[in-house]
């Protein structure tokens, strides 16, 4: 048996959502561990980083192979 401490409004999400699934409180909650770790355990690294991926991109799609001479163009431009 595992008890726990939430707060009051996640409490009220939670009482209002089972209601609303015609589950038990224990239930919905039981339900969502099973399902989060389920999830857990099938995620690769894609799946994980998926949502970063590319988020920041730079514009450029050679930085792996011309990362030095792109460097020596920003210093230069900064430079004047």
């Amino acid at each position: 048996m595992i008890t726990l401490r939430l707060d009051p409004d996640l409490e009220q999400t939670i009482t209002n959502t089972a209601k609303n699934l015609g589950l038990t409180k224990s239930d919905l909650i039981r339900k969502s561990i099973l399902e989060y770790l389920r999830k857990l355990g099938k995620q690769n690294a894609w799946e994980a980083g998926q949502d970063l991926f590319g988020k920041y991109s730079s514009g450029y799609h050679n930085l792996s192979s011309d990362r030095k001479e792109i460097v020596k163009d920003k210093i230069k431009a900064k430079r004047g």
